[in-house]
């Protein structure tokens, strides 16, 4: 398998995942939209790395690997790196709270549909860019 074969399996799992977010919106599921965005994000952009033959890491939050890589992507791509990042980081930072809450941070009464909501247009967003750059599976 190819860098290039994995990175186009990352992004189908990623669109597939991302329609399942539209039914945890309806099912009032805050925290589980904002813990499964994470997910898709993480394999989008490591789909976006693999895609320009970067390996990357087996940590959740790539956006840094993403920012010091940036020199290889498109120029259009390389504007939106930084908004990738900050996507990543963010979301990083909500995958354990999101999941497992805390002993005061009850997951399903933290999160809003507004958190829900955001993070299901970053997530839509991500896998965009990322659909821009790893090109899809020739025909055969």
């Amino acid at each position: 398998m190819t860098n290039l074969t994995l990175a186009q399996s990352y992004l189908v799992k990623a669109q597939k995942r991302l329609k399942a977010l539209a039914v945890l919106l309806s099912e009032e599921a805050y925290s589980d939209v904002v813990r499964e965005a994470q997910e898709i994000v993480e394999l989008a952009l490591k789909g976006m790395l693999r895609a320009i033959a970067v390996d990357p890491p087996r940590w959740h939050d790539v956006g840094g690997i993403l920012k010091e890589v940036t020199h290889r992507f498109a120029p259009e791509v390389q504007e939106a790196v930084p908004e990738l990042a900050a996507i990543s980081q963010r979301l990083r930072r909500e995958r354990e709270f999101a999941f497992y809450g805390d002993d005061d941070f009850i997951p399903t009464s933290e999160y809003s549909r507004e958190d829900a909501q955001k993070a299901l247009e970053d997530a839509q967003l991500v896998v965009a860019w990322a659909a821009r750059v790893i090109p899809p599976p020739e025909a055969r």
